[in-house]
């Protein structure tokens, strides 16, 4: 599994909400892409406006596949006037993994 770890820069108070909004609607984008598997939009308890997103697919071969095309584009576009800098990304692979039967 690929993993893409993306900090937001901080988001202003007056933005949190179309931020949000504009991440449950990117969901709704990306989820159709062949290998993704989820993704999940963190936010830090102590600190005020910032975010993180974790991306999972099945591959970097399908998540390049995701992050180079024309519909990740015109999501981007449209979330670019809601930041104040540049998202960072780091990019990870599983090696090992666990989970609670539940």
């Amino acid at each position: 599994m690929f993993i893409n770890l993306v900090e937001f820069p901080p988001i202003e108070p007056t933005k949190d909400r179309a931020f949000r909004e504009w991440f449950a609607w990117s969901n709704s984008v990306y989820e159709r892409f062949p290998g993704f598997i989820s993704r999940r939009l963190l936010k830090a308890t102590a600190e005020p406006g910032r975010y993180w997103a974790i991306v999972e697919h099945d591959s970097e071969a399908t998540f390049m596949a995701m992050h180079t095309s024309p519909e990740r584009a015109e999501v981007w576009a449209k979330v670019e006037p809601l930041l104040a800098g540049k998202p960072v990304p780091r990019f990870l692979d599983v090696v090992e993994t666990s989970a609670v039967a539940g």
